[in-house]
């Protein structure tokens, strides 16, 4: 009897484990949506739009939505937005369905009409990028995060990027856990302004915190062996650091 219980729960364990092995869902890797929007006019009008109408329209499509402004401000306003899709089917799908959202549309309405003759922003850029395989979902940033920081990479091929990526995947993604380096999500551009390149947002409790991890990160002897493997040279050759604050209707 022991030994027919004993190879029931085995048969089930192999069962369970083919089917997350086989699963869809196991093997999904999020797709980001970031927008960047350059402001030329009245910054409460874009927000009030991003926050009671635009992103109120994703979540009815159960897409969360993250909202954030410059922490260092500069000559032109910049609104930062990222929407996190569980596939590229689900992008797709999601765009349409906003199309046909009336909801969205009727409330859009005013500020369409508004902003036509009166741009708020003079133009956005958007990156669809594909979520690494370290970390296929984005991690949740802490409650008490003040400061985010937005990395883009730029790399001189396609193949120096596939090793970067790699990089990030095997060796640089552990270091920045040791280091209080706080990932919220990777993702490798597949369409933008900018390619090939990659995207990665990190966060910290405040500047002081950030400058910490940063320094431990150059410190570390792991980066000192990383940084000179050859498989690794001339991987990233143009990188762009933006420090950015969360919105208060920011969902991240």
């Amino acid at each position: 009897m022991g030994s027919r219980i004993f190879v029931l729960v085995y048969l089930l364990f192999v069962s369970f484990a083919i089917d997350m092995v086989a699963s869809p869902i196991a093997k999904e890797k999020q797709i980001y949506e970031w927008r960047i929007y350059t402001l030329n006019g009245d910054s409460e009008i874009l927000d009030r739009f991003f926050k009671e109408t635009l992103i109120p329209a994703y979540n009815r499509q159960n897409i969360s939505a993250g909202a954030f402004t410059l922490y260092k401000k500069e000559e032109k306003e910049k609104r930062f937005l990222l929407f996190v899709y569980p596939s590229l089917e689900t992008y797709r799908k999601v765009r349409n369905a906003l199309l046909n959202d009336e909801i969205f549309r009727e409330e859009a309405l005013s500020f369409f009409n508004e902003t036509a003759p009166n741009p708020v922003y003079s133009e956005y850029t958007t990156f669809l990028c594909e979520a690494f395989d370290k970390i296929p979902v984005m991690k949740k940033p802490d409650n008490e995060r003040t400061l985010f920081e937005f990395r883009l990479y730029h790399s001189p091929n396609e193949d120096a990027n596939q090793r970067k990526i790699k990089m990030f995947n095997t060796e640089e993604i552990d270091l920045f856990d040791k280091v209080g380096i706080n990932s919220v999500c990777y993702g490798e551009i597949m369409a933008g302004s900018s390619m090939p390149a990659l995207i990665y947002l990190t966060w910290y409790k405040d500047e002081e915190t950030r400058n910490e991890a940063w320094k431990k990160f150059g410190a570390h002897p792991d980066w000192a062996v990383m940084k000179k493997k050859s498989e690794y040279s001339n991987t990233a050759t143009n990188n762009q650091s933006i420090l950015l604050e969360p919105l208060p209707y920011s969902q991240f």
